[in-house]
């Protein structure tokens, strides 16, 4: 049976109920291909079925769609329990359907196969549960990958990625760590402390985009820069513990590194792409050390990373906005930015300024050209001693609004307008707003970046 639409109604306040443990099996519309076990309490699709624009579905027992069933969400659906997919979960290209995992006890989001969904909401605030039960925390168990194509809204209940659960109701062995996908053009609001991945979060395409992940009950997002490149795939977890271990030992380190952060990293694995990424770690002083956080004026914070044999330096900038165009409260207090020349293991380090590491540059990253002398221009101190130079500056969508090469103090100065080439609304005043820049210049030995935000108060 095919493109059969499943039980349509109205939008409206209180939710229909699709099936209800005690509600009698004739009541579902779609025979032969929906089925019900009083016994098990469980709620099956075997074939075909469709929830159009407009329609509410609700399922208060565990839903299983069997390898032969089809699942397409259209409308509104409400997930109560657990939910478990061997077979195929889509929606229709255009439409704007939302699933919703919501409830409050645990749920098991199971499966061999991905499941693929245009919005999704987690909104589970486990209050079954006694206050010191970590599961009243982390109320969702994801074993399985599932795709988000449009939004997903972060609204109570941390999503565990981490923990494997048997397969339950005959299924086969999925006994694995969960994933959550990010298509191209997805993006998500509302993460916070109460509600983000800990596990594995994967996202498509060259969008920016911050990356909802934490671990042990904090919200530590990394962010990516836009890339150049539509095929890019990365994936990032957090974790709240020391990287020193045999594997990655602190004590092999390039000489300037002094400290390395012993409480936290992040991991960057590129599953597709060539381009090296600009890349942002969120500092915190619940989950970052105090010494990050108190610098005596020769020593600097910067990115690290593991690359094979060692600790490197890879640079970065300090700033204490707010990642660009994120919709979440995720608590951080600054943000640490470097363009990165590998991937594997992230985090931050302290380092001595004598060793050169930024050749003496110094950033101020605000500007507020209204002519009263004070940064009225992107002022880099220090830039003068290498001409051979080229800034690049980006809005947050990823558009380039000033391109300037040998920037420096007397004739080639950004004041706040959009005056390069290659770029957009040429000549007009920019609006107030968090920008990221790009600066490269050659010392004379080598080439060298340094990367960071710009913030521009136009008003």
């Amino acid at each position: 049976m095919k493109n059969n639409t499943l039980y349509k109604v109205n939008k409206q306040n209180d939710s229909e109920s699709l099936f209800k443990q005690g509600s009698v099996c004739g009541f579902l519309v779609l025979a032969g291909l929906l089925a019900c076990q009083e016994s098990q309490a469980q709620f099956y699709n075997t074939g075909d079925v469709k929830v159009e624009g407009n329609t509410i579905m609700s399922v208060y027992e565990d839903y299983d769609n069997t390898a032969s069933g089809k699942f397409t969400n259209d409308g509104d659906v409400y997930i109560f329990k657990n939910w478990n997919n061997d077979g195929e979960v889509d929606f229709t290209a255009g439409k704007d359907g939302k699933t919703t995992f919501e409830g409050d006890t645990l749920q098991n989001i199971l499966g061999s196969k991905l499941a693929g969904f245009q919005n999704l909401k987690f909104d589970n605030s486990g209050s079954r549960y006694e206050k010191k039960d970590v599961r009243g925390l982390m109320p969702f168990l994801l074993s399985t990958s599932i795709s988000v194509n449009k939004n997903a809204d972060f609204s109570t209940g941390i999503i565990d990625a981490i923990t494997t659960v048997p397969p339950v109701n005959g299924a086969a062995d999925f006994t694995k760590n969960g994933i959550v996908i990010f298509e191209k053009d997805a993006v998500h609001e509302n993460a916070s402390d109460v509600s983000f991945v800990d596990g594995r979060v994967q996202k498509l395409g060259k969008n920016e985009f911050e990356f909802p992940v934490g671990n042990e009950f904090y919200f530590r997002p990394s962010y990516h820069a836009k890339g150049d490149n539509p095929g890019n795939i990365y994936t990032t977890q957090y974790f709240f513990k020391n990287s020193d271990d045999k594997d990655h030992s602190h004590s092999s380190k390039e000489r300037e590194i002094q400290l390395i952060n012993n409480q936290e990293y992040w991991t960057v694995t590129k599953d597709k792409g060539a381009e090296n990424i600009v890349l942002t770690l969120t500092m915190d002083s619940r989950t970052t050390p105090s010494e990050f956080f108190n610098l005596n004026d020769d020593k600097i914070v910067v990115i690290v990373r593991w690359d094979g044999t060692k600790w490197v330096n890879e640079g970065g900038e300090v700033d204490i906005n707010k990642i660009p165009n994120s919709k979440s409260d995720g608590g951080y207090t600054q943000l640490l930015t470097a363009r990165v020349n590998g991937y594997g293991m992230f985090t931050m380090a302290i380092v001595d300024k004598t060793f050169g590491a930024d050749d003496g540059l110094v950033v101020y990253n605000a500007v507020s050209p209204n002519g009263d002398g004070i940064n009225d221009t992107f002022h880099i101190k220090g830039l003068e001693k290498f001409p051979d130079n080229t800034l690049e500056i980006y809005n947050r969508w990823g558009v380039k609004v000033y391109d300037a090469k040998g920037y420096n103090e007397s004739d080639v100065m950004f004041a706040g307008y959009s005056d390069g080439r290659a770029t957009i609304n040429r000549g007009e005043k920019l609006p107030t707003g968090t920008y990221f820049y790009i600066l490269k210049y050659n010392n004379g030995k080598k080439a060298k970046e340094k990367a960071g935000y710009l913030y521009i108060n136009n008003q």
